[in-house]
C-alpha cells in the first residue's frame, strides 16, 4: 500500500476522507476524539499530504479499497468530507456490503454540475499557476471559506492548502473517474444509514447537493449554524458530537 495511512484508537473500525486540497490534518481535531471509541483511520489521498502523487488518472475508490484489503478490513464506518464525500458515496455503492454507515461532511457528489461561479472560481485559480501565494489566495478567498479564514484555525487552512496546492505540480495528470452511471441518477439505491452534515453558510451549490440527498431512503441531516465548508476545523466538537451520536445508535 502506497498510500500514508495514520491508525489510533481500538474498537470498529471508521475510515475518514478528506476534503480537496487538503490531507488527513482536515481531522486533526476529530480522529483524536473518535479514537476514544473507534479504531480510527485516517489517510492522505493519492496526490495529497505524504501520499504519492497522481501519475495516471485518479481511482479513489478503487484506492480506498485497496486500503481496506491492505488493513484486512472487511466491513468500516465511512465519513467523507467534500469530495471525500464523493468518494465515500461512490464507494457504498460499488461496495454495499462492505460500509456499515456513511457520515458525509459537505459531500460532493458524480454527475453534479457546478453552477458557472463556481465553475469561474475553479478557472482563476487554475489560470494563476504557477504561482502558488496566488493561488492560494484565490482558492480561500471566496465566501465559502469566509468562516474559517476568519476563525483561529486560519494559519492551519493556509499551510495545508499550500502544501496540497504545491502537490499538484507534480501531478501528471488531473483526470479523475467516477462512477458510472454517475451517482447523482442513483441516490435512491445507497444503502447503508447515513448522516449529512453541512453548515449553513456553505455555498449554494453544495447546499443543492443537500437536497439532491434526500432522495436516499435512510439519511438524516445536521445543519451547522455558523460553519462553511470547513466545520472539521472550525466546529469540530460539534462535529464529533453528532458522529458519535450518530454512530452510537
Amino acid at each position: 500500500m502506497d498510500l500514508h495511512y495514520e491508525v489510533q484508537g481500538k474498537g470498529e473500525a471508521v475510515v475518514l476522507i478528506h476534503s480537496g486540497g487538503a490531507d488527513l490534518g482536515d481531522w486533526e481535531l476529530i480522529a483524536p476524539q473518535l479514537a476514544q471509541t473507534y479504531q480510527v483511520i485516517a489517510f492522505d489521498g493519492r496526490g495529497a499530504g505524504q501520499s504519492p502523487p497522481l501519475l495516471e488518472p485518479a481511482q479513489y475508490v478503487e484506492d480506498l479499497r485497496q486500503l481496506l484489503d491492505h488493513l484486512n478490513l472487511d466491513r468500516v464506518i465511512l465519513i467523507g468530507h467534500s469530495i471525500g464525500g464523493q468518494i465515500a458515496t461512490d464507494f457504498a455503492l460499488a461496495y454495499p456490503d462492505r460500509v456499515t454507515k456513511l457520515v458525509l461532511v459537505a459531500p460532493g457528489l458524480s454527475g453534479f454540475q457546478f453552477s458557472p461561479d463556481v465553475q469561474q472560481w475553479y478557472a482563476q485559480v487554475n489560470t494563476a499557476a504557477p504561482d502558488l501565494e496566488k493561488m492560494v489566495e484565490l482558492m480561500l478567498n471566496h465566501p465559502t471559506y469566509s468562516v474559517v479564514m476568519s476563525s483561529p484555525q486560519r494559519d492551519r487552512m493556509i499551510e495545508m492548502t499550500t502544501h496540497n496546492t504545491k502537490r499538484y505540480f507534480e501531478w501528471k495528470t488531473f483526470e479523475m473517474l467516477w462512477a458510472q452511471p454517475p451517482t447523482i441518477e442513483r441516490l435512491s439505491e445507497l444503502q447503508p444509514k447515513t448522516l449529512f452534515i453541512i453548515g449553513k453558510q456553505d455555498m449554494a451549490d453544495n447546499l443543492h447537493v443537500a437536497e439532491l440527498f434526500q432522495q436516499v431512503p435512510d439519511i438524516r441531516f445536521a445543519y451547522i449554524e455558523g460553519a462553511d465548508h470547513m466545520p472539521t476545523l472550525t466546529h469540530a466538537d460539534e462535529v464529533s458530537r453528532l458522529l458519535v451520536q450518530f454512530l452510537s445508535q
